[in-house]
């Protein structure tokens, strides 16, 4: 966890999550997972390039497990996408930058993509 990025949780989900007026993008995580360790630090890079035009979140799914259930999460790490309260974009599995960013630039209003 870095100060770039929230802890989301079972309790919090629908507050900082779906009642969001920013995108948020939530990483869904495990301690003992190496590839969510790997995809942490470009997780972090987006947290960055996006602040305040995107809210990105870590969900331990070890500790909380009804979002990941609502949201059928097969493996980790999973990325989901909210915009206006709706998943619009799920990614499974390590991406690189390059590939994580140009989907959310995808669903933000920026003119263009590094």
């Amino acid at each position: 966890m870095s100060d770039l990025t929230f802890v989301v949780t079972d309790a919090n989900f629908q507050d900082t999550v779906l009642k969001s007026s920013v995108p948020v993008l939530v990483d869904f995580w495990a301690e003992w997972c190496p590839p969510c360790k790997m995809i942490a630090p470009i997780v972090d890079e987006i947290a960055q390039k996006y602040g305040g035009k995107l809210l990105v979140g870590k969900l331990d799914t070890d500790h909380n497990s009804t979002v990941p259930t609502l949201f059928d999460i097969q493996g980790i790490p999973t990325l989901i996408l909210f915009k206006d309260g709706q998943a619009v974009e799920e990614i499974v599995g390590f991406r690189t930058r390059d590939q994580l960013e140009k989907v959310v630039a995808s669903h933000l209003q920026t003119e263009s993509v590094e």
